[in-house]
């Protein structure tokens, strides 16, 4: 909150307050305009800034450096020399402030001390409130920058994941397309366009929080274009994408870790067994299915940033909104996602 907005605030309220008390004292016909003046006007200035040498001066200066005894001798000082900077306005003002009728009926005049210890429980009243004031101020503070803190971590931690990504999938692809050009197959430059393709739309376009849906599932078709490519004719895909697709967002690779899987573990040369790729859109959820027949030899020595890289980033990009069942069967890899988007 900017400093004129708070200062306005503090303001009004304590302005407030002290109309409000005065405006309850016009209606005792014990009090004179003057005391009312005096005692809800004056005194409540007095008292007010009491509060704020307590919230801004003493507990800063003392409280948070944990001088205690100080703190304490400060404050009490303060209060006594409040306390007597009132009795002296109730010098001045001695009949409308001091002067009261005693239980005799006789007129009779406050003297400092009694006048003090009533004085000094309205004292403390204020530097109560000052003081939780500033414990509030205080925890709402540290929460905000606990607050700001998780979100940087959250915020590293995800950069770190998705890091993984490019640097990976660079690697394979640049592997299965050495394999095409040591070949010196003809659909070596189709493979470096469609390469190009997928890394243009990671370089530049998938560093937003969230993607055009249409984006990214082009962006899996291309990849699945480029394993279409490296395993020539051999290659045995279903992929379908069902509903319509709109003006749905979603955070960027997140899918292609589950297809990537499936062409790395995955048989894709049986055509009785086709690595299946199933998409369903509506307004607002999206349902991805993929299955694959197992291949026990086709191990990446490497190895990948596996499943746990994308449960970790539905964690904290999805919290609560996604739904992941992965069945690892004895010949046979599914997984099934659905995603609120």
């Amino acid at each position: 909150m900017k400093l004129r907005v708070l200062i306005f605030w503090h303001a009004f309220f304590w302005v407030s307050a002290i109309l409000f008390f005065m405006f309850v004292g016009s209606h005792n016909t014990r009090y004179t305009s003057e005391h009312i003046l005096i005692n809800w006007g004056l005194y409540g200035i007095i008292n007010v800034s009491l509060f704020y040498l307590n919230f801004l001066v003493l507990i800063p200066r003392f409280l948070t450096k944990k001088q205690y005894g100080l703190y304490i001798l400060v404050l009490l000082a303060s209060v006594f020399a409040y306390g007597a900077i009132k009795y002296g306005i109730g010098l001045i003002f001695e009949k409308d402030i001091l002067t009261h009728i005693s239980r005799s009926g006789k007129i009779a005049v406050t003297t400092f001390v009694p006048y003090f210890i009533e004085t000094l429980f309205v004292s403390f009243v204020f530097l109560f409130l000052s003081f939780v004031l500033k414990l509030g101020v205080a925890w709402v503070i540290n929460e905000r920058i606990q607050r700001d803190l998780e979100n940087q971590r959250l915020s590293a931690e995800l950069a770190f994941l998705k890091s993984q990504i490019n640097p990976h999938f660079l690697f394979n692809s640049l592997n299965s397309i050495y394999s095409l050009a040591y070949q010196k197959s003809d659909t070596t430059p189709d493979a470096i366009l469609k390469l190009s393709e997928i890394m243009r739309y990671m370089l530049y376009e998938s560093n937003d929080n969230k993607v055009d849906l249409s984006k990214e599932l082009q962006y899996l078709q291309n990849f699945i274009e480029l394993q279409k490519i490296r395993l020539g004719n051999k290659a045995y895909i279903d992929f379908k994408i069902e509903g319509k697709v709109t003006n749905q967002k979603i955070v960027p690779l997140l899918l292609i870790a589950f297809i990537e899987n499936a062409f790395k573990h995955g048989i894709a040369n049986d055509t009785l067994s086709p690595i299946r790729i199933l998409i369903t859109v509506d307004a607002s959820q999206l349902h991805f299915y993929i299955q694959n027949k197992k291949h026990t030899n086709n191990k990446d020595s490497v190895g990948g940033i596996g499943l746990a890289n994308v449960k970790r980033r539905l964690d904290l990009l999805y919290p609560g909104q996604y739904n992941l069942d992965i069945r690892d069967h004895l010949g046979t890899y599914t997984c099934e996602l659905s995603l609120i988007l």
